[in-house]
């Protein structure tokens, strides 16, 4: 797997990256939010997961929640995936609670959904391998974190993957 800076500014002492590749699992170009302390030049750090809510993008957490100043003191990794897989051909909804933007953080079972909406093997797998192969990120000091749909969805994996996650917070 290949992956494509898009953006790279200084940020914190650190830099904050966002990048797009070709995912898989989801049969579409995905993009995510990546911001690396300046430790990350040197050696492997950790990386906390935060996982935004329903009809959200990578960059709201990235961009509203000024985390990458704590990040940069604590030489810890951010990443901020995007909540769903977009672009033509993928399945749509004009509801804001289904399609685009709203992926949950699970796989899909059914027509229209099921080709692209695996979210869970998204983050669970595909991510987790491109991020370890492409950076400098020791992926056995993971904690994951997440905002409403996005909660879920850090409460669901940690759960589901005993053993992955230093720490677990979910957020309302």
């Amino acid at each position: 797997m290949t992956v494509e800076k898009v953006s790279q500014n200084k940020c914190c002492n650190g830099v904050q990256g966002v990048y797009k590749h070709s995912s898989a699992a989801l049969s579409c170009e995905m993009t995510f939010g990546l911001f690396l302390p300046q430790l990350a030049q040197s050696q492997k750090v950790p990386l906390i997961w935060f996982l935004s809510g329903l009809t959200c993008t990578h960059e709201n957490a990235m961009v509203k929640a000024g985390a990458q100043s704590w990040a940069a003191q604590h030489d810890v990794a951010l990443i901020f995936p995007d909540t769903s897989p977009r672009g033509v051909g993928v399945a749509d909804d004009e509801a804001f609670d289904l399609g685009q933007g709203a992926g949950f953080y699970v796989n899909a079972t059914q027509a229209p959904w099921a080709p692209h909406f695996n979210m869970w093997d998204y983050i669970a797998e595909e991510l987790p391998s491109l991020i370890e192969a492409s950076f400098s990120i020791d992926m056995s000091r993971q904690s994951i974190s997440g905002h409403s749909m996005g909660g879920h969805g850090a409460l669901t994996l940690a759960l589901r993957q005993p053993g992955r996650f230093k720490s677990v917070s979910a957020f309302a």
